[in-house]
């Protein structure tokens, strides 16, 4: 059952995440308060179950992904408290709790989104955090700042803001969705295969056909969430989207074709896993996870 495996993946990610935020001196307890803060406040954890999932599905040792676990969660969590702030979504409701900038002030925010960033990669630089050879934790830290930069996620937030009130085809919004969700979801599943020490160029090549399609049906899901479910389920502003104007698949599409759509996008995903012994269940799992989760 999924909802074992997630339990299970979460528990092991959130002992590894508590243990970096102990400050080093009194003048730092602040900042990593607002970091924890920002981190372990709940969250479904898919990021850090889909490296895991990658890791067991190419015959990895679960253990050897935590440091990819833990950076891909840091990555996101950096990537909301400053999508909260006012100068971007500005949100007061995250995870059913105030956002960093409200709980703490919004210097303090920035700098904790900043602190988080620097710290994942520092968790993968780390042969004790992350314990694979030089060139794969090289070739790790490469992955995860292509996705998080301006080429992937900070490129799709970019493109995001500037589509405002604008009206935008199908092409475009696929476009700013696989760069602000997707790639860091493709990252995830990447850095997992890594982890594992078994990852060749065929798998991976199928890996990141699955990544893509369930980061797309990841937004897609999310999209139709905001138009069907409430504020006390998703944890933070229900409706928000349509508020700010801002473009999305049930408006493009329609609702029932934007769900159509979804499931097309988990069919694509699993088909990419074909190749793939049981070892590849939990990522089989997490593809109908995502577009089945309500919150």
């Amino acid at each position: 059952m999924i909802s074992e495996y997630q339990a299970r993946c979460q528990a092991r990610v959130d002992a590894a995440l508590d243990a970096l935020f102990v400050a080093p001196r009194p003048e730092l307890t602040r900042i990593y308060q607002a970091m924890r803060y920002s981190v372990v406040n709940g969250g479904k954890r898919v990021r850090p179950l889909l490296a895991y999932a990658a890791c067991e599905a190419l015959g990895g040792d679960i253990a050897r992904a935590d440091g990819a676990a833990c950076a891909v969660e840091l990555i996101h969590a950096y990537s909301l408290v400053h999508d909260d702030l006012p100068a971007m979504d500005d949100d007061d409701l995250r995870r059913g709790q105030p956002t960093t900038h409200i709980a703490f002030d919004e210097a303090c925010a920035i700098l904790a989104g900043d602190g988080l960033q620097a710290l994942a990669f520092e968790v993968l630089g780390d042969a004790v955090r992350n314990p694979q050879d030089v060139d794969t934790r090289l070739a790790m830290v490469t992955a995860l700042a292509r996705a998080a930069g301006s080429a992937g996620m900070v490129g799709g937030q970019a493109i995001d803001l500037e589509s405002v009130g604008r009206k935008i085809d199908q092409a475009a919004l696929e476009n700013m969705h696989r760069h602000k969700t997707g790639a860091l979801i493709e990252a995830s599943v990447r850095l997992g295969a890594l982890a594992s020490g078994n990852a060749d160029t065929t798998r991976l090549d199928a890996l990141s056909h699955y990544a893509k399609a369930i980061g797309l049906a990841f937004q897609v899901q999310d999209d139709i969430l905001d138009v069907e479910s409430d504020t006390a389920t998703l944890g933070k502003t229900q409706g928000k989207d349509e508020a700010n104007d801002k473009p999305t698949y049930p408006a493009l599409l329609g609702l029932d074709a934007a769900k159509a759509y979804a499931l097309g996008l988990r069919d694509q995903a699993l088909a990419a896993l074909e190749g793939f012994d049981a070892n590849a269940e939990p990522l089989r799992q997490l593809a109908r996870y995502i577009v089945e989760r309500r919150s």
